[in-house]
């Protein structure tokens, strides 16, 4: 099955919204471990208290680094079913690019006051933003099917926005909890482990049914 075919003049080939992709994933990375860092010139009792603070701040980037890797996989994956690409789909993927670049704010506040409802809820909604927008990117897909590569059967798109809702679903219900339980509150992120395993699965499956032609979709 051909993909339907349409010539517009704002169309171009998705290698450069990749590159560009990629290097915004790379430097988020890499400034989250500015974070991390021990003052010159600090007296033993100060350097014992700055030693203790590193486990927090090494924890926060663990978690960012290892969703920065995840967002890129999932980005990476969408894009890479174009054979090009328009003005809607760079609009959503420079919103998402723009949260990516923003994370390290909110893993520096999570580090330093991850005991403050704000800290909890800001990066909670960052995270929860930027899968909204990969969810935008294959809604953009789905109806523009004459940019994609082969076409997405309607079950692989189902699934993997389900798979992708559960992580904003997790995120979104922490913001407000951030109040009442405050630093607490990150906790109930480890309700992905068990979801994304579940919904982890059963995309593995219809990825399996739909054959192996479609695995640059989504």
């Amino acid at each position: 099955m051909v993909a339907p075919t349409r010539v517009r003049t704002d169309q171009h080939g998705p290698e450069r919204l990749i590159a560009l992709s990629d290097g915004v994933f790379s430097i988020a990375m890499t400034l989250l471990v500015l974070d991390i860092s021990v003052p010159p010139g600090l007296s033993t009792a100060d350097f014992d208290e700055a030693l203790g603070d590193l486990p927090q701040k090494i924890s926060a980037y663990a978690l960012s680094f290892v969703i920065i890797g995840a967002f890129w996989l999932d980005h990476g994956r969408v894009l890479r079913g174009l054979r090009a690409v328009d003005r809607p789909i760079i609009a959503v993927t420079l919103l998402g690019l723009g949260f990516i670049a923003f994370l390290p704010f909110p893993t520096s506040l999570l580090s330093e006051y991850g005991n403050e409802p704000v800290s909890v809820a800001v990066y909670a909604a960052t995270i929860a933003a930027t899968d909204v927008t990969q969810i935008g990117l294959v809604l953009l897909r789905a109806r523009r099917p004459w940019l994609n590569e082969h076409p997405i059967p309607p079950e692989l798109m189902r699934s993997w926005i389900t798979d992708t809702g559960a992580t904003v679903a997790v995120f979104a219900v922490s913001i407000p909890l951030a109040w009442p339980l405050g630093g607490h509150a990150i906790w109930l992120w480890l309700l992905m482990i068990p979801v994304k395993f579940a919904t982890g699965r059963r995309h593995a499956a219809v990825v399996r049914r739909v054959g192996e032609q479609d695995m640059d979709a989504p």
